[in-house]
């Protein structure tokens, strides 16, 4: 099957962001959508340690050292943008005003529960940073993740069995196969990437599809 390179699922998902969003990135691959604005568009990209107006990696060799994102990864900031303390951007994530949040994810369910902050894997210790405040304080959230894991167990579910981030909250997924949407029915494929087939995407899904409209 085709499978996407982190870049190129941060670029696709980009693409989906609608002109003046404010868009918080999660820890891991979301980060990479700060790369990605389409040619026309203004997007405020927001990072939870406290920056409104990330913008692309810096090159190499340009990077300060007092400007990171939650990741702790040396980031730019585009004409305009501005810093701002926990509190103040945790006011924002919990009071409505980003319009997307775009998330890592360990699982999504097929009625979009989402659990992205701990495993059943003692080396990597539960982590939830900000991610329970986004869940349910951003207007949309987009998940970006593998879509299956490293050992190929389906990631997307019929119900998740790790502990839930947030319960139903998940709008879209953005797999390195493909693009679902939640539906009241369930998984919706919105687009598959390369030759890739519904049947070869259903076939590494735990949750039942539906095929694109």
């Amino acid at each position: 099957m085709t499978r996407l390179e982190p870049p190129q699922m941060a670029e696709r998902l980009a693409q989906d962001i609608p002109d003046g969003s404010y868009v918080n990135l999660g820890i891991g691959m979301p980060v990479m959508v700060a790369n990605y604005v389409p040619e026309g568009r203004e997007v405020i990209y927001h990072s939870e340690n406290g920056i409104l107006g990330v913008g692309p990696t810096p090159e190499p060799g340009t990077e300060d050292p007092d400007l990171i994102n939650a990741a702790k990864q040396y980031v730019t900031l585009i004409k305009g943008g501005c810093y701002f303390d926990t509190a103040d951007s945790f006011a924002m994530m919990r009071g409505g005003h980003l319009d997307i949040a775009v998330l890592g994810g360990f699982q999504v369910s097929a009625d979009g529960n989402l659990a992205n902050w701990a495993t059943d894997n003692e080396k990597y210790p539960p982590a939830v940073g900000g991610a329970m405040d986004l869940s349910v304080g951003a207007k949309t959230v987009y998940v970006l993740m593998r879509h299956t894991t490293k050992a190929g167990e389906p990631k997307i579910l019929d119900a998740c069995t790790y502990p839930l981030t947030g319960t139903g909250v998940v709008s879209r997924i953005y797999t390195d196969l493909a693009v679902l949407e939640i539906t009241d029915e369930g998984p919706r494929v919105v687009e598959l990437f390369g030759d890739n087939s519904f049947e070869d995407v259903q076939a590494v899904t735990g949750t039942r599809l539906l095929p694109p409209a």
